[in-house]
């Protein structure tokens, strides 16, 4: 199920490199609000999870997986898997503002949890998410599509290790997406105490990027805004959103997120991240070489001592997250990311919203002095 015109049902597939055994690491699917559950999947399963069971109420949700997963049985209760001891990790990708309550429910059953972003809409959430990690030891995982499951963005964390750029000290991120045929969309997706405002929900994109890319530990958000330009129908959604933070080491970032995409473009986003060190600087052109009508993506831009370097990625780097998560699961190491990471991206998407100012255009007078 992958749709380059639509960023909710876009499920990138790459080249399987397992690491474990068909059956030794069973998994299933529950919540199918979001069309990102079909990129969790293919990413696990690709690299050598059995996706055993799926469950939501909608039946035709149901069936519509398992036409992209004709191997998983369709579980007559979310019970059933909960309660199925073969099953050592969930998936799921709720209604944003129930996130955080299914994996409460998974993580009490003993299972590891995997969540699309944002995995929660606020901070008594975290709390409660915390303590139950705290408590039963298991795993609250956050697919962080835009970094894990980029080739490009793959490739320029492996460029930063190596030194490529000397020492990162400040991100620019560019996160447009495309509403579509507002029709299409669930209502959910237009109330903001469901999906958690534009800062929370796309931002965390962002932000988890700055805290991945800039070794950050923890950030404050000094500035924030967010605004509804285009879509008046709907005043509960945010349209716009941009923000500033500053690292506990001195890096910083700017992005900006937004759901203005135009029909014209090809795909769902022109998603861009610019990563300055003082070395060098990195250019991402993730979906899209906007302009050239190549039908290309993954574009990395490297600009160092040596001269420019233009890498085109897709189909070379592949999407070790995956593997590195089922085997964290099963050795309970923390290789693909660690839980104090997941939670402080979580925890700053929610504060950029919770601060922001909220910008509307005005007109001014041509007889204003």
């Amino acid at each position: 199920m992958e749709d380059k015109k639509d960023g909710m049902n876009y499920a990138p597939k790459g080249k399987p490199v397992t690491v474990v055994k068909e059956g030794e690491f069973i998994i299933a699917a529950v919540a199918l609000d979001h069309g990102h559950i079909y990129g969790m999947c293919n990413g696990l399963t690709e690299a050598g999870a059995t996706l055993k069971w799926v469950y939501d109420p909608d039946n035709e949700k149901v069936r519509r997986f398992q036409k992209s997963f004709p191997e998983v049985m369709a579980a007559e209760s979310e019970e059933q898997i909960l309660n199925d001891p073969e099953v050592k990790l969930v998936c799921g990708a709720a209604v944003t503002s129930l996130r955080c309550e299914l994996g409460l429910r998974v993580m009490a059953a003993g299972k590891d949890y995997f969540t699309d972003k944002a995995p929660l809409t606020t901070l008594e959430q975290l709390d409660q998410a915390k303590e139950m990690v705290r408590k039963t030891g298991k795993k609250y995982m956050v697919y962080y599509s835009e970094r894990i499951h980029v080739e490009a963005a793959v490739f320029a964390g492996e460029l930063i290790e190596k030194g490529a750029i000397g020492t990162p000290i400040h991100i620019d991120g560019f996160g447009p997406h495309r509403v579509g045929n507002p029709e299409s969309r669930p209502d959910w997706f237009f109330e903001k105490d469901k999906y958690g405002g534009i800062l929370c929900d796309i931002g965390s994109h962002q932000i988890e990027q700055f805290l991945y890319y800039c070794g950050v530990r923890d950030a404050t958000v000094t500035y924030s805004q967010i605004g509804n330009y285009k879509y008046k129908e709907y005043p509960e959604l945010d349209d716009f959103g941009d923000a500033v933070l500053v690292g506990d080491n001195g890096t910083t970032q700017h992005f900006r997120v937004d759901w203005l995409t135009p029909d014209g473009l090809s795909t769902w986003g022109d998603g861009r991240t610019f990563i300055l060190g003082t070395e060098g600087y990195i250019e991402l052109r993730k979906y899209i070489n906007v302009g050239t009508g190549d039908n290309t993506s993954n574009h990395v831009y490297l600009v160092d001592g040596n001269g420019e370097h233009h890498f085109e990625v897709s189909g070379k780097v592949g999407y070790p997250f995956f593997g590195e998560l089922i085997l964290d699961c099963i050795n309970r190491t923390e290789n693909a990311m660690t839980q104090e990471h997941a939670f402080k991206a979580a925890e700053l998407c929610v504060k950029a919203q919770l601060q922001a100012k909220t910008r509307s255009l005005t007109k001014v007078s041509k007889d204003a002095t």
